[in-house]
């Protein structure tokens, strides 16, 4: 029996989706228009679904059409990785890279990261997702995720790509207005900028002080007017004056230096938020996941981003 499912047509019909029109794909691919028309349309038969909305100037994709190419591109990927892994393609890393960041660090940070790994890697083709939580890696919907601390999964690789710290911080406005807190405890009579993220505990800080049998760690409850799940809304309010946060200090050190947030309670610890770059152990010797995550991890150690 024939399969529907021809291999070599993955690989056309992912030039088709990502040309956007028959006449752009004939040119790619070196063929006229009319064979880029019948090649499609036998695949359609074959398959029994339209793949492609057709009109005189312009195509568009099916929701048949966007799995199919989804799922081309997932396999054309896998083969580049199995082609690398046996030797046949180590000069440049290519293929799909599905990456996955926390909506605040993967705006600020990772999107301009991977602007500059594409310029450098132009046969690796990047899809970049933002979330609010980390998604699971056993699903395989992502090649990499950059995260705040380690993951709790033992199937996983995570590699600590570069230090961070979660610090207190307000405005000097806001400051002068409610006073400097001394004391963990002394929170409780502050209005606190909420964000609810993760699995944490919400509204609950921990602050630590000293060091080994001698560190003592308190959990106070905060409270405060205002709340959000986006870490960049949580920063524009503090700068406005709402309150005091608690933030990682990637996100908010550009602040601190020009001085428009103070870090309070600076001789307390907050938990650590280190960045890894998590991923299954099946792409340990991927050449594209292993050029982004080093590629990732250089330009954070050289803080070209802060």
């Amino acid at each position: 029996m024939v399969s529907p499912i021809q291999p070599a047509e993955l690989g056309f019909f992912s030039t088709l989706a990502a040309c956007g029109s028959l006449s752009a794909a004939a040119r790619e691919l070196g063929i006229s228009t009319p064979a880029v028309s019948k090649r499609l349309a036998q695949m359609e038969a074959r398959i029994g679904v339209t793949l492609v909305n057709r009109t005189t100037r312009r195509m568009s994709l099916t929701p048949e059409g966007e799995l199919y190419v989804e799922h081309a591109r997932g396999i054309l990927g896998a083969i580049d990785d199995m082609a690398q892994l046996l030797g046949e393609a180590k000069a440049e890393p290519r293929g799909l890279l599905r990456v996955n960041a926390t909506l605040g660090f993967g705006r600020s940070h990772v999107a301009a990261l991977i602007s500059k790994f594409a310029r450098k890697h132009p046969e690796v083709e990047v899809q970049l997702q933002l979330s609010v939580n980390p998604p699971p890696l056993t699903e395989d919907a992502f090649d990499v995720c950059i995260r705040f601390g380690a993951p709790p999964e033992s199937r996983v690789i995570a590699r600590r790509i570069a230090s961070n710290r979660r610090l207190l911080c307000a405005s000097p406005a806001y400051l002068a207005r409610a006073g400097h807190p001394k004391v963990p405890n002394d929170l409780t009579r502050h209005r606190c900028i909420g964000i609810r993220q993760g699995d944490e505990a919400y509204g609950v800080w921990r602050l630590s002080s000293g060091r080994g049998a001698a560190q003592h760690t308190e959990a106070i409850k905060t409270r405060g007017a205002l709340s959000t799940n986006d870490g960049e809304i949580a920063v524009n309010w503090a700068l406005d004056g709402h309150g005091i946060l608690m933030r990682a200090e990637w996100d908010i050190a550009r602040y601190l230096r020009s001085g428009r947030l103070v870090q309070v309670l600076a001789n307390y610890r907050t938990p650590d938020a280190d960045i890894y770059a998590v991923y299954p152990q099946r792409h340990q010797l991927s050449a594209r996941v292993r050029a982004f995550v080093d590629f990732i991890a250089a330009a954070l150690e050289a803080g070209s981003i802060r």
